[in-house]
């Protein structure tokens, strides 16, 4: 493998090692590969765990590394169930020699949840942003009304849900971006129907006792997606950057991933809340000049910079979980050593410049 060059941020003490990938493989490995932090975690809980939506972006990765940890905290005989409609059958193959349960069920198009495997604790990551605009309807089927049919499913077991900063309002960068303790004020129809998710959880929380974690994400890193994806695309391309939106949070997917699972242990029939970003704010026009350095592309920056954006304080995440395996500048070089090599790109752009909430 290439060396890249590491950040003065990147821990020690973890797996992830700073070096550009060779491929899928090895990329997926690393993501995949438990902290020590996480199996001692694990190794505190027992029983079964249940994934629905295991099928999206993040969701495969998420699961392997929930196999792999629970093996290496003794509780190999406990069972991971990964959930969804499964239409790539290479995704199911892949799951299924990780060891990992595959269940295919459409969460949607069934009214009786009662097929699905029980389990003490459950991971909520079915969502729908693209299309939103225009297919409203759907949005809140997805986001807001399904939950409750999840809820009333597994309301005596520890749900980790999956939810967006896209639920805050604007913030500057000069704020260090909304933290927990901010009102939510979300703009558009796909933003609106995450809250709605995060109230019916709530409301199976304080009606029947299910104990909750919410975690607000912005923005994961998987190298194959992502804002630095996007940008870096673009700058590979000669396409213009927009820097209307002009600063963003990004996290390493590996940590996010590990993050959810560690939340579980802190559900509770209060609610925990938690923001799931890296602790930096980026400059987009920074990362697009470095894009334009590291792969020797001269850069278009577009548009008026705006004051504010999307922005999570992460404090409180770092508090409890400790700071990501691998920061931002570390995953800006890895992202271009990515694009350079022509690696595989998932083509689903993220749409994190979108200011009007319309996606």
């Amino acid at each position: 493998m290439t060396s890249v060059v590491a950040s003065p941020y990147d821990r020690k003490d973890v797996h992830v090692t700073v070096q550009a990938f060779a491929g899928e493989a090895e990329l997926e490995d690393v993501l995949t590969t438990p902290s020590d932090a996480l199996v001692a975690d694990l190794a505190q809980g027992s029983g079964d765990l249940v994934i629905l939506g295991a099928g999206g972006k993040m969701g495969p990765t998420l699961a392997v590394l929930a196999r792999r940890g629970m093996d290496a905290a003794g509780r190999g005989s406990d069972q991971v169930h990964a959930v969804s409609r499964f239409g790539d059958g290479a995704v199911r193959d892949r799951l299924e020699a990780a060891g990992v349960r595959v269940v295919s069920f459409d969460l949607i198009e069934n009214d009786d949840f009662s097929a699905l495997p029980d389990a003490p604790n459950v991971v909520f990551m079915v969502g729908a942003k693209f299309g939103a605009s225009t297919a409203p309807s759907w949005a809140w089927e997805v986001n807001a009304a399904l939950p409750d049919r999840v809820a009333r499913r597994y309301r005596d077991s520890a749900i980790a849900v999956m939810s967006t900063g896209n639920v805050y309002p604007f913030v500057t960068a000069a704020s260090g971006g909304a933290s927990e303790d901010v009102a939510p004020a979300p703009i558009g129809e796909y933003a609106q129907s995450c809250l709605g998710r995060e109230r019916v959880f709530e409301f199976g929380a304080q009606e029947r006792g299910t104990r909750v974690s919410i975690i607000r994400l912005n923005y994961a890193i998987d190298l194959r997606y992502g804002v630095l994806a996007d940008i870096a695309s673009a700058v590979h391309a000669g396409q213009p950057v927009s820097v209307a939106t002009a600063t963003v949070n990004v996290v390493w997917q590996g940590y996010a991933n590990e993050v959810v699972l560690r939340s579980i242990a802190h559900a509770s029939s209060d609610v925990f809340t938690v923001n799931l970003t890296g602790p930096e704010i980026l400059s987009v026009a920074a990362v697009a000049r470095r894009f334009g350095e590291l792969l020797g592309r001269d850069v278009d920056l577009i548009d008026e910079p705006q004051p504010t954006a999307l922005l999570n304080d992460s404090r409180r995440c770092m508090a409890l979980f400790g700071y990501p395996s691998v920061a931002a500048d570390t995953l800006i070089a890895l992202q271009a050593a990515w694009v350079e090599a022509g690696h595989p790109m998932s083509a689903k752009p993220t749409k994190w410049a979108v200011r009007d909430g319309r996606f």
